[in-house]
């Protein structure tokens, strides 16, 4: 589904992703990137991301990385568990 600067176009994975109190919330961008909110903290963190198959790994504007998996629609990433907002 690769197409030009934008790698994730139509990918199952591309949007927001919350835990279940609200804190954290994800969003998967289909150029590749995402933005991580924090509370009240808009884009707390930034960077970009690969998705390979269920697996995805996160490199940060520092260049923290980080990984992931989708395990039947839920996402598991550095310890938190991230349900899709729809």
């Amino acid at each position: 589904m690769a197409t030009g600067n934008h790698p994730y176009i139509g990918h199952p994975y591309i949007g927001m992703w919350v835990t279940a109190d609200g804190h954290i919330r994800h969003e998967l961008l289909p150029g590749g990137r995402y933005d991580e909110a924090r509370g009240k903290r808009k884009s707390a963190y930034q960077g970009h991301y690969v998705i390979t198959g269920d697996h995805i790994d996160y490199v940060d504007d520092t260049g923290f990385t980080a990984d992931g998996d989708f395990i039947e629609g839920i996402l598991y990433h550095a310890g938190m568990v991230l349900r899709r907002e729809l």
